[in-house]
């Protein structure tokens, strides 16, 4: 692939808040799990993906990441990794790339036109993010000036304190999936509900 921003999908984290029968991104939603659906999107941008994950759910990423493009966490070892680490490590492994966006993967429905058009902002500003009807929300684009911090981000802040320190461009975009993560089985519920095309109350 020609050198471009990389998608960096966030998958090492425990989902301690969703209540469901196991972790929530192995839940099923339209035929594949919350992380495949995820990943595909993020492949059908045609831009590279790293992906950061837990051990325990590797199989689930199996024949979609290149085992060179994954970084696997093993909470019994890594106490204490938040977001910030997580940022850190993906970008650590594909520090060649433009620019990075951080897409958290229990975001299914965000649109590959969606990141392409956060990885085109990157030309204008050193940080984009998605927004949709004035909300701000993911993937968040990064421009390769921000590597040296990117990679010293630790704890569970993620790179909340970038945002506030750098210029940003809102991508205002007609993708209601840029707002809607999966924190709850009802979540799962719409988000099956959207796929499906029927009509849902709003979140």
């Amino acid at each position: 692939m020609k050198n471009e921003p990389a998608v960096v999908v966030l998958a090492a984290g425990a989902g301690s808040r969703y209540r469901g029968t196991r972790h929530k991104l192995s839940e099923q939603l339209g035929g594949d799990s919350v992380l495949v659906r995820t990943l595909r999107n993020a492949i059908a941008s045609e831009m590279s993906v790293v992906l950061v994950i837990s051990e325990a759910l590797i199989d689930e990423a199996q024949g979609l990441v290149a085992p060179e493009d994954m970084v696997v966490v093993d909470p019994r070892s890594q106490t204490g990794w938040g977001m910030g680490d997580s940022i850190a490590a993906g970008v650590s492994i594909h520090a060649s790339a433009t620019g990075w966006l951080v897409l958290p993967a229990d975001m299914p429905l965000v649109k590959p036109s969606s990141l392409r058009a956060v990885a085109d902002a990157l030309d204008q500003q050193p940080i984009a993010f998605a927004q949709h009807r004035g909300r701000r929300g993911h993937p968040v684009g990064f421009g390769a000036e921000l590597f040296s911090e990117l990679v010293m981000l630790k704890g569970d802040e993620g790179a909340r304190r970038l945002l506030a320190r750098y210029p940003t461009a809102a991508v205002e975009l007609d993708d209601p999936g840029v707002l809607f993560d999966i924190d709850t089985v009802d979540d799962l519920a719409v988000a099956q509900r959207r796929i499906d095309g029927l009509p849902t109350i709003a979140r």
